[in-house]
């Protein structure tokens, strides 16, 4: 049986991670003049950097574990999230029992309260690519549920999805835009919140339900939401406040329902 404090503590810092993704992803649209597929290739190309340096250090191939699949997974889901980020918001199968559904439910309802109230109509462009990086995301999740070796997996993954990125920026190269200050941020997305994160997360999935992983990842737009209130002086509100008390109440119906 799987340590349930170990298991809590790497789903919290993986989440941990994933909010600091976003809010370096906001800064770097915000601050910097990158262009999201720069910024991707570096977010890709660091994350495989460190964790191919960890594999090494493990006197283990960099390659030996991950698949393409899950690496074409990987790329889609980095490139859609930047590119839809560019134009929207940065706060953006299992049989559920009831008091399950009704936790999921007011955890959506609390996330719809935090995204749209306020807000105008998002571009469908990037309602698409919001879209299509939630599948891509769901799907390389689902993948990592019967990995053995999350670190390995990564490392194989990371590295695998560099092909894929050198293609996008080629052919975007007319369009390319870089500083300093981007490349800064593009570097600490791809080797800590990335990188590692998602070693985090995909040691944590073997011992969480799919109900629970997928509702657990509602409160990444949260703690993005407060770390914005921290770290770059946005405003905290009462809807806000009321949101993120309605999601995290729904995320631990659903993790702490009756057996």
């Amino acid at each position: 049986m799987p340590n349930p404090v170990r298991v809590a503590s790497l789903t919290a810092l993986a989440m941990l991670a994933f909010a600091g993704n976003s809010l370096l992803c906001r800064v770097a649209l915000r601050d910097t003049a990158i262009d999201a597929a720069t910024f991707t290739s570096i977010r890709l190309a660091s994350g495989a950097l460190v964790l191919a340096a960890i594999m090494v250090g493990r006197r283990s191939h960099p390659l030996a574990a991950g698949t393409w699949r899950a690496a074409a997974m990987l790329f889609a889901y980095a490139a859609f999230f930047f590119f839809a980020y560019r134009q929207l918001s940065a706060a953006t199968g299992e049989r559920l029992r009831a008091l399950q559904l009704l936790g999921l439910l007011v955890a959506l309802a609390g996330l719809v309260g935090l995204l749209l109230p306020g807000l105008a109509a998002p571009p469908i462009e990037g309602a698409v690519f919001m879209l299509g990086a939630g599948i891509a995301w769901g799907v390389y999740s689902l993948l990592g549920r019967g990995v053995q070796d999350p670190s390995g997996a990564t490392a194989g993954n990371f590295l695998r999805a560099l092909p894929f990125a050198a293609i996008l920026s080629l052919a975007t190269t007319a369009h390319a835009s870089v500083d300093e200050a981007g490349v800064a941020y593009a570097v600490l997305s791809g080797a800590i919140a990335s990188g590692l994160g998602y070693v985090l997360w995909y040691a944590a999935l073997p011992a969480l339900r799919a109900a629970s992983a997928a509702t657990i990842q509602l409160s990444v737009p949260v703690l993005a939401a407060l770390g914005g209130v921290v770290l770059l002086a946005e405003p905290i509100t009462t809807r806000l406040l009321i949101s993120s008390a309605a999601i995290l109440g729904g995320i631990a119906l659903v993790i702490l329902r009756r057996r």
